[in-house]
């Protein structure tokens, strides 16, 4: 109870961050009275007295959903998502819904109906996006752990910017029944902690088998939490792109350079390497995402639930006016953008020839898990820049996702850890990258670097 009281306190003194955009006062309350009596008989379960905040892309049934759009404007959640259930079902503590980009589609969280979400660490800064408010939550110390969605980087850039730890896990160890759909072969249900050990039991109650969804792995689920203490040295590629490239600010080059080398003073065998098709990585993401997004935005059309323009004549300018009128500027371009790539002109002029790419990229990711257990680079080449800095220039907000797209194209796990600050004060995440299904060896890893 006293710790639902805390994060509840912490929430209201930092309301001007907007991470939030529901909170579930009453229930959290009544929830950890119900929990502090199963503690007290012996009788709760693994996750008693963890408080959770969702992303606003996550179904919780009874609450609201809005995938911070005006689209789903009054939305209640008709089920649980599979990972709502299994945290209720070992008594976490929901404590609310939270801020993020229009569809997970941005890197800022300047994209949300609700207004932008605001970075704990300085005056005027975003936190990253799109899970910026889960990020922010965890951060302020309004919840102990966030459950964000991770596209393109949505989980790990967010927690670079705040300094807190992100884990992005292999696509389809976790189920994507009841997120909200952006880019399903991209989309992967992501987790926010301070400690390596909270990602890891959380990802422990939540990810495995699920019948509700066809294309979640059925390996089986290790014990992540009780299998973090090692002393193993290992053996680790780092991107010399990372390193050395001029789209790079020099102190996350210089943090990352210093990460190596403690690295290295530890034991660990480093060495340099190239990925010659990162640059296409950009522009490979963009046309499948934007393509998978024309498709999955296509429910959303006033009819059955949401937005309903008000200004409408008949069933097309309903539709029309809806969509207009309810989606923002970020989705409606990349909607736009999808179905351009996906016209029959256009369609193996650029969908096809990305997905050939994405097996190309898929290749040379193989290639390097054969030879090393690790790939590390920065999280982001730049630290969280001011709001409406790149407001007129998407491009360059495009780019700042460069390191954390490649794992979704390819669809292996990634951690964001924290290693340090800019002349700013500006946090800098370290980004691990690991070989498909390798969760426990990446957090047992992240643990190392930051212990």
């Amino acid at each position: 109870m006293q710790l639902v009281e805390h994060y509840l306190q912490n929430i209201k003194a930092n309301a001007h961050l907007n991470a939030f955009v529901e909170v579930y006062e009453e229930e959290a309350l009544l929830k950890a009275k119900e929990i502090d009596a199963k503690i007290a008989s012996g009788k709760a379960g693994k996750l008693a007295g963890m408080v959770v905040g969702l992303k606003d892309v996550l179904s919780h049934e009874n609450h609201g959903l809005q995938a911070s759009s005006k689209i789903l404007d009054k939305f209640v959640a008709q089920y649980n998502a599979t990972v709502v259930e299994r945290l209720l079902k070992e008594d976490a503590i929901v404590i609310g819904r939270q801020n993020c980009d229009e569809f997970a589609m941005g890197s800022s969280n300047e994209n949300s109906a609700f207004g932008p979400a605001i970075n704990a660490v300085g005056k005027n800064r975003v936190p990253g996006g799109s899970s910026g408010g889960s990020a922010v939550a965890v951060q302020a110390d309004m919840c102990l752990v966030s459950l964000g969605s991770d596209t393109g980087g949505s989980v790990r850039q967010p927690a670079s910017f705040c300094g807190i730890v992100g884990l992005k896990p292999t696509y389809s160890r976790i189920s994507r029944w009841g997120l909200i759909a952006y880019a399903s072969s991209f989309d992967c249900i992501g987790i926010f902690g301070h400690s390596v050990s909270d990602v890891a039991l959380t990802l422990e109650v939540i990810a495995g088998n699920d019948e509700k969804d066809s294309t979640v792995s059925q390996k089986p689920v290790p014990a992540y939490s009780n299998l973090l203490s090692s002393d193993k040295k290992y053996k680790i590629a780092y991107l010399k792109d990372g390193v050395s490239s001029n789209g790079v600010e020099t102190d996350v080059k210089n943090t990352t350079l210093s990460e190596i080398e403690k690295l290295k003073k530890q034991g660990h065998s480093l060495h340099e390497v190239e990925l010659p098709l990162l640059e296409y990585a950009l522009p490979t993401y963009y046309i499948l995402t934007t393509a998978e997004a024309s498709s999955n935005l296509s429910r959303f059309d006033g009819v059955r639930y949401g937005y309903r323009s008000p200004n409408t004549t008949d069933l097309m300018s309903m539709f029309k006016k809806s969509r207009a009128e309810g989606f923002g500027k970020e989705v409606k371009k990349r909607i736009m953008l999808g179905t351009f790539v996906l016209s029959a002109s256009y369609y193996d002029a650029y969908f096809t020839k990305a997905q050939k790419v994405r097996r190309l990229i898929k290749e040379e990711f193989d290639k390097i898990f054969s030879e090393y257990d690790f790939l590390i680079m920065p999280a982001s080449p730049i630290t969280a820049w001011e709001l409406g800095k790149f407001s007129d220039d998407p491009l360059a907000m495009y780019l700042a996702d460069i390191f954390t797209v490649t794992a979704n194209i390819v669809g292996i796990p990634g951690i964001s850890v924290p290693v340090g600050a800019d002349s700013k004060g500006l946090p800098i995440g370290l980004q691990v990258l690991a070989g498909d299904f390798k969760e426990q060896e990446l957090l047992t890893f992240a643990n190392q670097i930051l212990n």
